[in-house]
């Protein structure tokens, strides 16, 4: 696995968080007064390649100085993944949001602000998953910042907010399984995505815009989108190729390496996705009840069912009679295994399973890195592959 780094420390009484506002005004303030940031690996859009600036995985490379690499912030864990399997050594990238940190209630610093308007490029998911990287975006305006924004031209879906109360027969099974091939003619179809990608304009949902004017609950609210796009391998994809067309583009230079090690990381995906397909397929039952609303993408793709106990944000508490019609669900139709993730409580999840006499099993949202997954060099493809086996084993009981 990549050993990432991290940017943030987690919140503390010294170090108080700023209001967005305040936030934003100080970054515009630090990109005006420092205009000379980005320059590293030449000039954007005019670097040359050379061999110091090949990434180490290829034949012959040699080890890249530090002050000729990129400076990358990204937003959380799976886009560090993306961006640094695009940009191999040309490239720090480093993690915004810390290792065991829920990202849906991370905020930024004043730290945090100075050291994004110090890099090159900032890469966020978007879909309204991060409410405050708009105010980044559009304070960036006009700085040497380069912002991408992985999901932009991405069919993002709203949140599926209790799925099991419409229809407990599983009517709507149909309707997944129909959506489940509408992403999977993606196999060297990156440029059309990519491209749409590449354009920095970062207008992808006007919900971002009113999250982000949301000061204090922006961090618990999608605007009723659902931003899990990455746990999609297909999606993942997708979000892979608008990374490096974006890279591609503000550094033609290192284009060809960026292609080729996009390549390389799209073909593990694409065989994480054929693997889903295949272990997905004949399952004996369609549905799986989970704490978070976090496996839309997922389950469309492939067929399923997710029936969420609680809404798109990990911290919301279900209501009496939504737990109720959750245990009425998993009676009627003999559910035995009750997902809840890594990085929250799963005392809910615990209930209900008590309730009804079945386990529970974590579905990992791969949102952040407990210090159990690094210990053990865990990344993004091998917790997906535990998240198919869990399933696997969860819908053939």
């Amino acid at each position: 696995m990549m050993k990432f780094k991290s940017i943030a420390k987690s919140n503390s009484a010294a170090q108080s968080t700023f209001s967005i506002r305040q936030l934003a005004a100080l970054s515009l303030t630090a990109m005006l007064v420092i205009s000379g940031c980005g320059n590293n690996t030449g000039t954007k859009a005019a670097s040359t390649s050379s061999p110091a600036s090949t990434p180490s995985a290829a034949a012959g490379a040699t080890t890249i100085p530090a002050a000729d690499k990129l400076n990358i912030k990204v937003s959380f864990y799976p886009m560090y993944e993306f961006t640094k399997s695009i940009t191999g050594d040309l490239a720090d990238v480093e993690v915004l949001v810390p290792p065991g940190v829920e990202p849906h209630d991370w905020e930024p610093t004043a730290k945090d602000m100075a050291d994004i308007s110090d890099a090159d490029v900032l890469v966020y998911n978007g879909a309204g998953m991060e409410g405050w990287a708009q105010q980044i975006v559009d304070s960036a305006a006009g700085s040497d910042l380069i912002t991408i924004e992985a999901s932009k031209g991405l069919q993002i879906i709203e949140g599926a907010e209790h799925e099991h109360e419409h229809e407990h027969e599983h009517s709507h099974e149909e309707e997944a399984a129909s959506g489940a091939d509408d992403d999977h003619d993606h196999e060297h179809h990156h440029d059309e995505s990519a491209a749409e990608g590449s354009d920095h304009d970062h207008s992808h949902t006007d919900s971002a815009n009113s999250e982000a004017d949301n000061d204090h609950d922006h961090a618990h609210d999608h605007g009723g989108l659902d931003p899990h796009v990455w746990l999609d391998p297909v999606m993942a994809i997708r979000e892979v190729q608008t990374i490096e067309a974006a890279l591609s583009a503000a550094f033609p230079g290192n284009a060809a390496a960026f292609h080729a090690n996009s390549e390389a990381y799209i073909a593990k995906l694409e065989q994480l996705d054929q693997d889903f397909r295949a272990g997905l397929q004949n399952t004996k039952r369609k549905d799986f009840i989970t704490q978070h609303a976090a496996f839309g993408y997922l389950a469309q793709q492939y067929g399923l069912t997710q029936v969420p106990i609680a809404g798109l944000s990990p911290e919301q508490e279900p209501s009496a009679a939504q737990m109720a019609s959750i245990v009425e669900f998993a009676k009627a139709n003999k559910v035995t295994t009750i997902f809840f993730e890594t990085l929250v409580s799963s005392s809910v999840a615990d209930t209900i399973a008590q309730e009804i006499g079945a386990k529970t099993a974590v579905l990992n949202p791969i949102e952040g890195l407990t210090e159990e997954d690094a210990a053990h060099n865990l990344d993004y493809l091998s917790l997906m592959r535990q998240n198919l086996d869990a399933l696997t084993q969860a819908l053939n009981e």
